[in-house]
């Protein structure tokens, strides 16, 4: 391996540590009990050499992408296409319906279901293919116009119906927190989220994702499972 290449995975190795003692230390004042998943790594603006070495190390295990023509030219087609089968992976950007097809297809989990309408789509795909498909419902966390996702007061009523589709396995709540947020606005924000999940997912085997590069650790202590990190990670 040259020089270069031995020092950017150690690089990308101390990145990958420092966020999941962070995230052990945020658990830890939380309380709670450390985890095996501890993130999600955002690859999708990552270069692919530096997404290969950590996936080769076994350090990234579950990795993120949000477009489905993007990931299929990396994961199924591309580059990355024989590590595969080394991660678990996750679509966490805004999903059409007429993309719905394709992305049951090529991930794993799908973390950002918006609408019964999408998930009705999944739910005809992913039969179709003979599997069952673990999707996140995503809230509407912030009011910006741009920003997808289901409102908290009717999210348990979208849930119901999700939950009657055969193909789909509903396992946790995703979200974005509004952009630029103080650290009092952020608590809060997830602090819903947080109610809403365990009202809505009790038992084990359910997630939340909240938190990104900027608000993971808040995000944990307030209860996320599955921080969405990738410039923290790939710096």
């Amino acid at each position: 391996m040259p020089t270069a290449e031995i020092t950017r995975k150690g690089a990308l190795l101390s990145n990958f540590q420092d966020i999941g003692a962070r995230i052990a230390a945020a658990r830890s004042r939380a309380g709670r009990p450390p985890s095996g998943n501890d993130f999600i790594a955002v690859t999708k603006y990552a270069a692919v050499e530096d997404v290969k070495l950590l996936v080769e190390s076994g350090a990234v295990k579950l990795a993120g992408e949000s477009k489905v023509q993007d990931a299929r030219a990396k994961w199924a087609e591309g580059p990355l296409a024989p590590l595969r089968p080394k991660v678990q992976l996750h679509f966490i950007g805004h999903l059409q319906t007429n993309k719905a097809k394709a992305a049951a297809e090529l991930f794993d989990w799908i973390d950002c279901v918006d609408s019964f309408r999408l998930a009705a789509e999944l739910d005809r795909h992913a039969a179709a293919l003979g599997k069952t498909l673990p999707v996140m419902l995503q809230l509407k966390l912030n009011a910006s116009p741009t920003q997808s996702g289901i409102a908290p007061e009717q999210a348990a009523g979208v849930l119901e119906q999700v939950r009657r589709l055969r193909s789909l396995d509903p396992r946790g709540y995703m979200g974005i927190a509004p952009a630029d947020a103080g650290e009092t606005e952020l608590r809060a924000v997830f602090a819903r989220a947080k109610r809403l999940f365990d009202r809505d997912f009790p038992g084990e085997g359910n997630y939340l994702s909240l938190g990104m590069s900027g608000d993971y650790e808040l995000a944990v202590e307030a209860g996320s499972d599955l921080p969405r990190i990738g410039s923290a990670l790939f710096a």
